[in-house]
């Protein structure tokens, strides 16, 4: 048996000003089977989970990049 979905997620690779995306969102409500599409407000939420994402990115580049050094130093 085959799987049904009732709908879809889309992410923009970056924040994308409201009036710049109704274009976008506007293609995609023409899409046939779309029953609605409704945009999605960023806030400081997201600017708070964005940073400890990239402080734990640092984090973790930093640790790989020391045990690198440990190996040939080693």
């Amino acid at each position: 048996m085959t799987d049904r979905l009732k709908g879809a997620t889309v992410v923009f690779t970056a924040d994308i000003r409201d009036d710049d995306a109704e274009s976008i969102l506007n293609a995609i409500r023409m899409i046939k089977g779309v029953l609605a599409v409704t945009g999605v407000l960023s806030d400081s939420d997201d600017w708070m989970n964005r940073r400890r994402i990239q402080a734990e990115m640092r984090q973790r580049v930093s640790a790989a990049l020391a045990a690198l050094e440990l190996n040939e130093d080693g």
